[in-house]
């Protein structure tokens, strides 16, 4: 069976795709297994032959989830005159206000302006009526959020967690080096191809530095509809003061998203805004098993000799029974194990000075 069929039937059935079904051990093992990264977006021969306009030549199959704070409905399709499947963003302009409008515009030239296979691409983009249709590669997996729902609830393991963050790093860091500040990197905005590609998505939040040919040192601008977005979002964006912030603001979200995939929760999800900048500016440093943000059954932490995530002989494990030292903190679930390697970077990435990341 393969990882696209696997997909599919686990969040609807499909007549075209087989109804089989995988096991969350056989999910994990085919994600954790040496990584086959291509050095060219998935289906490459595919987007050089879809290029259509014509909505006859797309057929719906499902609608697999929805975008842009609700407003576009997702859904896999089937290339007729192909038979490739697709991505199908729908999204009806005129429920859409003017800055809504700006923010799609800016992700569609975006998308075909940057050419990196960590990136996600847009095939072709066109309207119908009022109706705006965006045609992408299928990421089998959908996003790593979907996969903390459907397979992973407790969190994921540090080994598929380094393989993800992996292809999501390596788009951010191609982002960076044009001069852009994503703003917006989270599980929901990392998308899993069947064969192990990891793209990064969510490029309407994105920022650029330079302006007018000059490359500025900080950005002052409060990202738009960032409600959704600031758990994830670094003290220094949130706190909007005369310094600003720059691209070291999306290293402290790989940290944030790091906690996310990890304990199979968004960190400060239940917490007052206040209360979280608070949090975020003067609370102590905190990792993956940490705390307030996680609000779990309370567990402590231990050192295991086997070595078995760090391969340096010695790594985190977690079970549950008894306190921390600081009691105020809660761990993730019991039996999650991370190295020390892993939980030092995350610690760097959530620095609250941002030079320290």
């Amino acid at each position: 069976m393969s990882l696209l069929d696997c997909f599919c039937t686990s969040r609807t059935q499909v007549e075209s795709l087989r109804p089989e079904k995988q096991s969350e051990t056989s999910t994990h093992q085919n994600l954790v297994d040496e990584p086959t990264f291509s050095l060219l977006p998935p289906s490459t021969r595919a987007s050089e032959v879809i290029c259509s306009t014509n909505v006859s030549h797309y057929e719906l199959q499902v609608e697999i989830g929805r975008g842009f704070d609700n407003l576009t409905s997702v859904h896999l399709a089937r290339h007729t005159p192909t038979g490739t499947l697709v991505t199908v963003k729908i999204t009806n302009l005129e429920n859409c206000t003017e800055e809504r409008l700006k923010a799609l515009q800016k992700a569609v030239i975006l998308s075909h302006f940057f050419r990196h296979p960590n990136i996600t691409t847009y095939w072709t983009v066109f309207t119908v009526g009022s109706w705006l249709w965006v045609i992408s590669p299928f990421m089998a997996y959908g996003s790593a959020s979907q996969l903390l729902r459907t397979y992973f609830p407790e969190g994921m393991s540090e080994t598929l967690i380094r393989n993800i963050l992996f292809g999501a790093v390596r788009g951010l860091n191609y982002l960076h080096q044009n001069g852009c500040i994503h703003r917006s990197i989270k599980a929901s905005h990392i998308l899993i191809s069947g064969d192990g590609l990891v793209t990064l998505s969510g490029l309407s939040h994105l920022h650029s530095l330079v302006k007018h040919g000059q490359k500025h040192r900080a950005v002052y601008d409060f990202p738009q509809f960032s409600t959704s977005v600031q758990p994830w979002l670094s003290p220094e964006l949130l706190r909007q003061d005369l310094h600003g912030y720059n691209v070291k603001s999306d290293i402290y979200s790989v940290g944030i998203t790091a906690c996310e995939l990890a304990s199979g929760q968004v960190p400060f999800q239940d917490m007052h805004r206040t209360q979280m900048l608070l949090q975020k500016l003067k609370g102590p440093p905190y990792s993956p098993l940490d705390i307030s943000i996680f609000p779990q059954s309370e567990s402590r932490m231990k050192i295991s000799r086997s070595g078995v995530d760090s391969g340096i002989g010695e790594s985190v494990h977690v079970s549950s029974g008894t306190r921390t030292v600081n009691s105020d903190r809660l761990q993730t679930p019991p039996s999650k194990t991370f190295s020390p390697a892993f939980l030092s970077l995350v610690q760097l990435c959530l620095q609250q000075d941002p030079e320290k990341r």
